[in-house]
């Protein structure tokens, strides 16, 4: 697990850049059905001379390297395309989740000076809103219609990405990431998870995050033909109809999409070719993963961690040598320490500060940013990233929470996901946040906002002893409040900012 070893053995370092990697891609496979959307196979040699146009388009549009050019669009077949033409000119891929609105995207565009937007006929008012003087691609038809142009000469290490995050605590920080970062990535994370054979995905997250975007540049490092079933967003009817139609083998979710995907009647959707699906972007409660893998017997959840800091991937559990409840083990170029409070690496099995360290960590935040003592940072070449967990004897690691999330009752700490997992293996419940109140006599008290199930009948009170049964006297909510929906960010986070605001 020492840092570098695997980037340092690769042949060809020269050409660990995105857009040399995608027409490496497109050339390595006979055409074949490559993309399912919205009723249509899209083949891989028509994507590929679209995408060599566009990036024709993009040059002829005054795109240059290095510049930002934001991508703003709800999942489709061009996204990717657009990423890799972007790439081939040289351009950084400032990707923008659809659902964020005028003012968050007016800071995007201003701090990154961006050059250009791409985006999708349904959000041009949210662009337009910005107010922001630049030029915006509709859809991709115009720059398709450019002169097909390959790859111009990049360096590993330059910028690839700038991708924003840390929305729900301020203003969002820009993450620099280099090409070499998310092509080596890519191929550890398509390395550990292949299983030869397993060839056809069904993508409903988002490509603008950075899941999405690692999962794009993965299925231009594989070694079999690939076969995607996109989808524009995730509806959890949509999802099971689709994975049966196309006898989907594999997925990539997310916790929530997981939970919504357990509100459907599963047993009438039998899936006997999906093998497992990958799950990350947030924490995913041990009821859950049981539940899912009890009624649809066949398929295995994959969980893995990582952050955008990270290229979206740091430790993955094997097909084959999982183990539930851990986020797996480190891809090949990571290396992860587990420091206490006073920074000293803590033994196997203590719990601390998960710390990363290896060559694909981000090359740090765009512009200028005041440090967050409590949040992620690179310090010394190592990335401080703000999660609790602890390793195992076999190098698994596990998640607790996240650091800033903690909750300090009477001195004692309380992590809000052990009493989430509590509360949402109640039959009553379908979803639960819980965050800290300020209060004068312990500090903060445990408060609990619930969303129940139609129906359902429990109290609060009702509520709130089970959870101490299950947590012990110091962890339970001594308040819960139900709430219509669970508030979640634009990638199906959890949304404690927004709980919290719902203290004041």
């Amino acid at each position: 697990m020492t840092a570098g070893t695997a980037s340092d053995q690769r042949e060809h370092v020269s050409e660990q850049t995105l857009g040399r990697l995608a027409e490496e891609s497109w050339n390595r496979f006979d055409d074949h059905d490559a993309v399912f959307y919205e009723g249509v196979w899209h083949r891989s040699h028509a994507l590929a001379a679209r995408a060599r146009r566009m990036c024709g388009g993009f040059i002829e549009a005054g795109v240059r390297p290095g510049d930002r050019v934001v991508v703003m669009a709800a999942n489709s077949p061009d996204v990717g395309l657009t990423y890799q033409a972007l790439w081939a000119a040289g351009a950084v891929v400032t990707p923008v989740v659809f659902l964020v609105g005028a003012e968050e995207l007016r800071h995007i565009l201003d701090d990154s000076g961006a050059v250009a937007v791409v985006t999708s006929p349904e959000l041009v008012e949210t662009v337009r809103a910005t107010a922001v003087d630049v030029p915006v691609h509709v859809d991709t038809l115009e720059l398709a219609r450019g002169a097909e142009h390959g790859p111009v000469e990049r360096d590993p290490g330059d910028l690839a990405a700038l991708m924003y995050t840390g929305g729900t605590t301020g203003k969002a920080k820009g993450v620099m990431l280099s090409h070499r970062g998310l092509w080596q990535v890519a191929k550890d994370g398509y390395e550990l998870s292949h299983q030869r054979g397993l060839n056809r995905a069904i993508i409903p997250v988002p490509l603008s995050h950075a899941y999405g975007l690692i999962l794009t540049v993965g299925g231009m490092q594989a070694t079999e033909p690939q076969q995607t079933v996109l989808m524009r967003w995730f509806d959890p009817k949509a999802f099971l109809s689709l994975a049966a139609e196309q006898h989907v083998q594999y997925g990539a979710v997310v916790p929530a999409m997981l939970q919504l995907l357990l509100a459907e009647p599963l047993e009438s959707h039998p899936l006997p070719e999906l093998a497992y699906l990958t799950c990350g972007a947030a924490p995913l409660g041990k009821d859950v993963l049981a539940e899912f893998e009890r009624r649809m017997p066949g398929v295995r959840i994959l969980e893995g961690y990582g952050m955008t800091e990270t290229s979206a991937v740091t430790t993955f559990n094997p097909p084959g040598r999982r183990k539930a409840g851990s986020v797996g083990i480190p891809l090949s170029g990571y290396r992860i320490t587990i420091r206490d409070s006073s920074g000293e690496e803590a033994e196997t099995g203590d719990v601390g500060e998960i710390c990363v360290a290896g060559d694909s960590l981000m090359l740090g935040y765009w512009g200028e940013h005041e440090p967050d003592p409590e949040g992620t940072a690179l310090v010394g070449g190592e990335l401080r990233t703000g999660d609790i967990g602890c390793l195992d004897d076999d190098g698994y690691l596990y998640i607790v929470d996240r650091k800033k999330d903690l909750i300090i009752r009477g001195g004692f700490n309380v992590f809000p996901r052990d009493v989430e997992d509590a509360l949402n293996l109640h039959p009553d419940v379908v979803m639960s946040g819980v965050v800290g109140r300020p209060d004068p006599r312990v500090g903060e008290e445990v408060v609990a906002f619930v969303q129940l199930r139609q129906g359902a009948e429990v109290t609060g009170d009702e509520l709130i002893e089970w959870a101490r049964d299950r947590v012990g006297r110091v962890k339970y909510p001594r308040e819960v409040t139900f709430v219509d929906s669970i508030p979640v960010t634009s990638v199906l986070k959890l949304d404690r900012k927004a709980l919290r605001a719902r203290l004041i």
